[in-house]
């Protein structure tokens, strides 16, 4: 990107900033910005969500993303400056009351943001995959949920309950699905996955000590989604325990999709699937094929861009106001004084 920028708006600049079960995704670009993210500077590193009791530990992913934030802004042109912040992290909603309180005042005085937005997982991706249409959004990662949005009804959730009680299908529920039936061949139990088992042990070490590997971890969704490929990997071997748990996990999509079109009202909904669960080619092919089964009336489409988008969209578009219904905690926009 160019330090020399014609446009009379290039002073001002957004950030926009993608908290996954797994990772964190940044993208800085002028507020003039076009609508993809081929114009912008962007930075990933991995960083596995931190749950306590108090929810997302907002001190845990400022000590990621502050560090990280300020490298991506290095070298911004003389007189550049940040206009609008928008973060969109997992467990926003359900789980995010650390990083409402946590957020807003390091992140200000980081960059001297006017604007910030706060944001579920669910909105980016809506907002990077479908922008202002109506439709539904699957966002699937470490976790899932769905989200429908039409004018007349706002935002409609379906799922992301979390690791414990939902966010069924998701990369954290097929390894956590995988890991039991290995354990089930461990034992002798009926159910039990040879494939599973050896691929277990390759990733993790002897199964016998999983337990205590993985109960104590804030981080244990994403430990569970890390297995979630060598399901996939499985299924495609031959594996049929491993593909049972890939079938079931797209009938999981679907069922989510279609509560979140039906609480919308969309009988016919454009539906985008997005997020890095999708990249399982074996997934991908069994969600087609449950879409055309339980919802036919769907017009997929492909995403316009990845939750990332979404959250540069929601930056660039805070200052004039937003162009989605704010409900929070799912989504709020702030001035900083």
């Amino acid at each position: 990107m160019s330090g020399d920028d014609p446009d009379p708006q290039a002073g001002r600049w957004v950030v926009g900033i993608d908290v996954g079960g797994s990772g964190i995704r940044f993208a800085l670009a002028p507020g003039t910005w076009p609508a993809g993210l081929a114009g912008a500077r962007t930075r990933d590193i991995a960083a596995a969500a931190q749950v306590g009791a108090a929810g997302h530990d907002a001190d845990a992913l400022l000590a990621e993303l502050l560090p990280a934030l300020d490298a991506l802004v290095t070298g911004l042109p003389a007189g550049a400056r940040i206009g609008a912040v928008a973060v969109g992290a997992t467990g926003m909603a359900l789980l995010g009351r650390d990083l409402a309180a946590g957020l807003p005042g390091p992140l200000a005085r980081a960059t001297g943001a006017e604007w910030l937005v706060l944001a579920g997982d669910a909105v980016t991706a809506y907002a990077g995959a479908l922008g202002t249409r109506p439709g539904v959004v699957v966002a699937a990662g470490t976790g899932l949920v769905a989200v429908g949005h039409h004018p007349d009804a706002g935002w409609r959730r379906a799922d992301g309950w979390g690791q414990l009680l939902g966010d069924c299908g998701s990369g954290g529920w097929i390894g956590r699905a995988g890991l039991e039936a290995a354990l089930r061949a461990y034992d002798g139990r009926t159910g039990g996955s040879p494939a599973l088992l050896a691929a277990a042990e390759r990733r993790y070490g002897p199964v016998a000590g999983l337990p205590a590997a993985l109960q104590p971890r804030p981080d244990r969704a994403a430990l569970l989604a890390a297995f979630a490929p060598d399901v996939a990997t499985a299924a495609e071997g031959g594996c049929p325990v491993a593909d049972g748990i890939v079938r079931r996990a797209a009938e999981e999509v679907v069922a989510a999709a279609t509560a979140a079109a039906s609480a919308a009202g969309l009988a016919e909904p454009r539906l985008a699937l997005t997020g890095g669960l999708f990249r399982l080619a074996r997934l991908r092919g069994a969600t087609h094929a449950a879409l055309a089964a339980r919802l036919p009336g769907a017009h997929l489409q492909r995403p316009d861009g990845p939750p990332l988008l979404g959250a540069l969209r929601l930056a660039a578009t805070a200052a004039t106001g937003l162009p989605w219904p704010v409900d929070p905690p799912l989504l709020d926009v702030l001035r900083v004084p």
